[in-house]
């Protein structure tokens, strides 16, 4: 089972996403459109593509399709049917839905980041950090430096040894 809490971490992780309310629910967009939002019943609202949509109809028990009228948006999905995996997925698969196509493409590079092939960072940090790092657009340890230890924690994939190791090859 997920929470709010959990949705806004995956929600806000993602880069240029912005937290606000529409219609009473908490909502995020990026570069001022909708992705997500979650309703008082803890129902996350996901725009999503179509084949999106058909693959969380099928993988998520309880989701519902998200319609205006007789036009498919995405997906309803409730937060108790979601494991932390699924939601950050179908998170970031409705935020690309949104995305601009360039911003999407700079994520979806950083997702197939190798350690040690990402502008200067160690390859000591890991997979998980140094995708965490280049969908943020850090790529180097010079931005590293720009950006504090809370800073760079906050980004999902980011740890304490990571942070450490960062830290330890600075210049």
């Amino acid at each position: 089972m997920t929470t709010v809490a959990q949705l806004r971490q995956a929600a806000l992780a993602l880069p240029e996403t912005t937290e606000g309310t529409h219609f009473g629910m908490v909502s995020f967009t990026v570069r001022g459109k909708g992705f997500a939002s979650v309703t008082r019943d803890d129902v996350v609202q996901l725009h999503l593509a179509p084949d999106d949509v058909d693959a969380a109809l099928a993988a998520v028990p309880g989701a519902e399709p998200l319609t205006r009228g007789a036009t498919l948006l995405g997906a309803r999905l409730p937060l108790g049917a979601l494991d932390g995996q699924q939601l950050n997925h179908w998170v970031r698969r409705a935020w690309s839905a949104r995305a601009p196509r360039r911003l999407a493409a700079v994520v979806a590079a950083a997702d197939a980041a190798e350690p040690g092939e990402v502008g200067d960072l160690p390859a000591a940090i890991g997979r998980p950090a140094t995708r965490a790092l280049a969908g943020a657009g850090v790529t180097t340890l010079a931005e590293v430096g720009a950006r504090t230890d809370a800073e760079l924690l906050a980004l999902h994939g980011v740890g304490p040894r990571a942070v450490r190791i960062l830290r330890e090859h600075q210049p």
